[in-house]
């Protein structure tokens, strides 16, 4: 049975936990209406991007002779798997959700007798992949030291996806991320952008007009595919900031209801034990003066 100072010392602890949850609460709410605006601000360029991309395909009169970025290599041998999270923890199942999808993919391939190279982006999803695919990690980024996520780091992470494409080092990329829903759901991802799934994409039913193309459509594809994979990763990454900062704002509401509950259940437990220490003295005393 713990002492009454343990027990008052376990109940400050538990109380200045529960501050902490219930700021970094508000720290994510705050965090999360600038996050999901950047999302849904992203996704129409996103989208209007494949569009676009879907309307130059229908044109191309060479499918031979098409970017590679677009069709392929023509083999399904390599893949290149880019498994996106979060640089932080405290966010419930957010980073283990993406990592689980990318894990299923990855036993997937590999049952398949393909190759597999993988790029992490963000420290967590990296700790979480090399403990059991470590050798098929090619490349880390991190950006905590980064206060928002721009373009430049998409950037960065979609040049070095192209240079291995360059490199012939795989036949198909996927990415994976959260796809954020609202903040109790994000759902988590797997798009593959190399080469470009024209099946998947939504035509636009309002945008049924005919083009004339100035260079040619090969030629604006050459410049526009590789455009098209940062931004894809872009929206990736915003979607993630948002998807983050909604688990981490529904994580921390359940920590902080569960220390509430802890810090009562403690009290009854310390209150009980000072009664019964009381009762105990009282005892003693009353023993101690009839013996007399």
């Amino acid at each position: 049975m713990p002492s009454l100072d343990d027990l008052k010392k376990r109940i400050k602890s538990v109380k200045s936990t529960q501050k902490i949850t219930k700021a970094m609460k508000m720290v994510a709410a705050a965090k999360l209406r600038k996050a999901q605006e950047s999302a849904e601000k992203g996704r129409p360029y996103s989208q209007k991007m494949q569009n676009i991309i879907l309307n130059l395909t229908k044109s191309i009169n060479d499918p031979q002779n098409a970017p590679k970025l677009l069709v392929g290599t023509g083999e399904d041998k390599k893949y290149l798997c880019v498994v996106l999270t979060a640089d932080r923890g405290l966010c419930g199942g957010f980073n283990s959700n993406i990592c689980k999808l990318a894990k299923t993919n990855f036993k997937k391939i590999l049952g398949e007798g393909k190759e597999l190279n993988i790029i992490t982006v963000g420290s967590k999803g990296h700790d979480q992949i090399k403990r059991e695919y470590g050798k098929y990690v090619i490349k880390k980024f991190s950006f905590k030291d980064k206060k928002n996520i721009s373009f430049n780091e998409a950037d960065e992470v979609g040049k070095e996806i192209i240079s291995l494409f360059n490199q012939n080092k795989f036949d198909k990329c996927i990415i994976f991320y959260n796809n954020f829903k609202n903040v109790i759901t994000q759902i988590p991802q797997a798009q593959q952008i190399i080469p470009t799934e024209t099946k998947n994409l939504k035509e636009d039913n309002n945008e049924n007009f005919s083009y004339e193309f100035e260079p040619e459509e090969d030629e604006i594809l050459e410049d526009l595919l590789p455009k098209n994979i940062s931004t894809q990763v872009f929206k990736a990454l915003l979607e993630n900031a948002a998807s983050e900062q909604g688990s981490r704002m529904t994580a921390m509401d359940n920590a902080t209801r569960n220390a509430g509950d802890l810090v009562d259940k403690l009290t009854i437990d310390y209150n009980r034990s000072r009664q019964a220490s009381i009762t105990k003295e009282l005892i003693e005393i009353i023993s101690g003066a009839e013996s007399l």
